[in-house]
């Protein structure tokens, strides 16, 4: 199984990208003006970014690419994350989804950039979406009567370690009052990673120097389908529906693994499709009344077998099975009062995980286990917007969390504000709470094997986290920003090794810290060059500090600042090509007791927009060029001396090809009776 240290960083700050248009003002050829297009707006602490403009001459062919460049956001290890906020969670037309984040982003992977009308980033989510903390909302275009049939069927390959391919076919319609949607995206992969781990393991019998060299190597053939249905009653009351799917088939993974113990090979099987599906249905009354429903079902069956080379003797052989089912409610309400905005709404979700590992060896109980989970919530929160500038949104809930009998409440409160009173000075501030909840297996008692050293445990008594966030943000002319945040995670887990002293084990536990804190600044500067070379830079500081009273019986408390930055350039060229580069880089950082090395990366793309109408795009992508996004973790205090040096095939060559169609528009059915009838008027 392979291991992944995530990399906790806050992202830069919520800024926009300008662009210089020139204009030529009436007839006098020597009065040209050069004007600035902002592409932000903003109003109760909700940026709205035209993120199709940023994106144009960039080297993304999907919505997940597109976010990347997101003004303001930055991707650390796979994540989207806002500066400043304790938590980030992405949405979908102001929807919210039972689906993880890796599966909200495999969806937006599905979707073609044509599809995204504007994206919204808030600090502090609007009670309403029942989300908490920082919030990307995607908003999809709404397919129109007029447009017809529209669409874009993409091919696209990936060279890593091993090649990958996929397509994407998307479509959209509408027909009277109905819309429709449907993504659909195969791809067939194929994954290399390698990792070397140094352990110097002392018990009571002395030092024990252990390594270990791990290679690993996955397949899977993967599709994801997202298909909606609406409709407009009246021009005012609205119904939908959507169904998202995600079905993996032909998925196996191999770990070889060679060192101090031996020459070992661990497999992980599926022994049939590994399938989520998920129903959302919603409503919406013009008088402010929402209402949504959804369902989710998951399943997973692996099989994990670990044979020793050397005698072909099998040392691990066991049967995972993960079956979970979700639903949720919810009810909102909205009242316009003068300029003042009232809501008030109520959630509930119910989860059950049924869960199982059993084992043939070796002689380990393993677990057959149900869990329930209960989460109800209910807010109240009120808006307004004063003519001398400022906005402000706020709301304060109650939520209750229901897990193996222990009952855990939390006080919500959220504000939003922001003072806009001239294009020129924009201010905001913002302040939320926000909870992080542990996975389900993690939270089942049981032992997984990685090699004859390594195992992880599960931690029944995980708490979840809570998370407390503020900031302040000044935006000069619509493109300079700087912002100051603060966050405090109470009950901070996280999945670190230890070496247990009482015997040679190494083990992998997520535990609960007292606390993580961090406090900083960001500052983004955008800049655009004769109306051909966009770049923005982006630098971000903060102060960390993580304290464990209790961590396998050790304690510490850990300090450290931290710097990111990074610099994104695209230059436009005539016939519809343009050319991008951007490079980032992170200073060594602090994962817990774990020190992370520094991490740097530099990647390039080209665009070529051509055809008809512009409906072909060829888009070729390298992805961290020098393959340095991959980090060395260290452990070198309190007893512990660890080491783990991993070398994942980061860097990345993309090739797409893209076609936008357009396939018939709705006929105008109606006679011409302009000349026909009795009556004169």
């Amino acid at each position: 199984m392979k291991r992944i240290i995530t990399i906790i960083i806050a992202s830069v700050s919520v800024s926009i990208s300008a662009q210089t248009d020139s204009v030529a003002v009436g007839e006098l050829q020597e009065v040209v003006i050069n004007g600035e297009k902002p592409q932000l707006r903003s109003a109760a602490g909700v940026m709205t970014v035209d993120l199709p403009s940023i994106v144009s001459d960039k080297p993304v062919t999907n919505i997940l690419e597109a976010l990347a460049y997101l003004p303001g956001v930055a991707t650390i290890d796979g994540h989207l994350a806002i500066a400043g906020a304790s938590s980030t969670t992405v949405i979908i037309n102001g929807e919210e989804r039972q689906m993880s984040a890796e599966q909200i982003y495999r969806l937006l992977a599905a979707m073609p950039v044509g599809r995204l009308k504007s994206v919204e980033v808030m600090h502090a989510a609007p009670a309403r979406y029942h989300v908490r903390g920082g919030v990307i909302n995607v908003v999809l275009k709404t397919p129109s009567v007029l447009d017809g049939l529209q669409g874009q069927v993409t091919l696209e390959g990936t060279q890593e370690y091993y090649a990958s391919f996929g397509g994407a076919l998307s479509a959209a319609y509408a027909s009277g009052g109905w819309t429709f949607d449907l993504d659909w995206n195969p791809v067939s992969s194929r994954s290399w990673g390698a990792q070397d781990d140094l352990s110097r393991h002392r018990l009571a019998d002395g030092l024990h120097v252990i390594e270990q060299h791990d290679r690993q190597s996955g397949r899977a053939l993967t599709n994801v389908i997202y298909a909606s249905a609406g409709y407009k009653i009246g021009e005012k009351h609205t119904i939908g529906a959507s169904y998202s799917g995600q079905i993996k088939t032909d998925a196996r993974s191999d770990n070889y693994s060679t060192g101090t113990f031996g020459s070992y090979l661990n497999t992980g099987r599926y022994l049939g499709p590994q399938g989520l599906h998920s129903i959302d249905l919603t409503y919406k009354a013009p008088f402010g009344l929402s209402l949504a429903a959804g369902y989710l079902g998951y399943r997973e069956e692996r099989q994990q077998r670990m044979v020793s080379i050397a005698d072909d003797e099998v040392e691990v052989s066991s049967d995972n099975l993960q079956r979970i089912n979700r639903w949720r409610a919810s009810i909102d309400m909205e009242h316009s009062v003068g300029r003042l905005t009232v809501g008030y709404g109520a959630s509930y979700r119910l989860g059950r995980d049924r869960s199982v590992m059993l084992y043939k060896v070796p002689d380990n109980p393993g677990f057959v286990n149900t869990l329930n989970e209960h989460t109800a919530e209910a807010y109240l929160s009120a808006s307004a917007s004063f003519p001398w500038g400022l906005s402000v949104q706020g709301s304060i809930g109650e939520e209750l969390y229901r897990m193996g009998g222990h009952n855990h409440w939390i006080f919500q409160p959220s504000l939003g504000l922001t003072f806009y009173r001239s294009a020129r000075h924009i201010f905001q501030a913002s302040l939320t709470t926000d909870r992080d909840y542990p996975s389900y297996w993690t939270l089942h008692e049981g032992t997984g094997y990685l090699s004859p050293y390594s195992e992880i445990r599960g931690t029944p008594d995980l708490l979840p986290s809570t998370k407390y966030s503020a900031n302040v943000a000044y935006i000069w002319k619509q493109k300079y920003v700087a912002q100051l945040f603060v966050n405090v995670t109470d009950d901070y887990s996280v999945q670190l090794p230890f070496q247990d002293p009482g015997e040679l084990k190494l083990i992998f536990q997520e535990l609960n810290f007292d606390f993580n804190r961090k406090y900083g600044f960001n500052i983004v500067a955008p800049f655009n060059i004769a109306d051909r070379l966009d770049m923005r830079f982006t630098s971000q500081g903060y102060y960390n500090r993580v304290k464990a009273s209790d961590f396998h019986g050790l304690s510490f408390d850990r300090r450290k600042f931290v710097i990111y930055g990074s610099l994104q350039s695209s230059l436009r060229i005539i016939g519809g090509l343009s050319l991008s580069l951007d490079v980032a880089a992170i200073s060594p950082s602090l994962q817990g007791i774990a020190d992370l090395s520094a991490l740097w990366r530099v990647d390039a793309g080209a665009k070529w927009t051509f055809g008809r109408d512009n409906a072909c795009e060829l888009t070729l992508k390298a992805s961290d060029i020098f393959n340095r996004w991959s980090p060395t973790m260290r452990i070198d205090r309190c007893g512990q001396d660890y080491r783990m040096q991993i070398f994942d095939m980061s860097r990345a060559w993309k090739l797409a090809f893209a076609w936008r169609f357009h396939g018939f528009k709705p006929k105008d059915r109606d006679l011409d009776t302009s000349r026909f009838g009795t009556s004169s008027n």
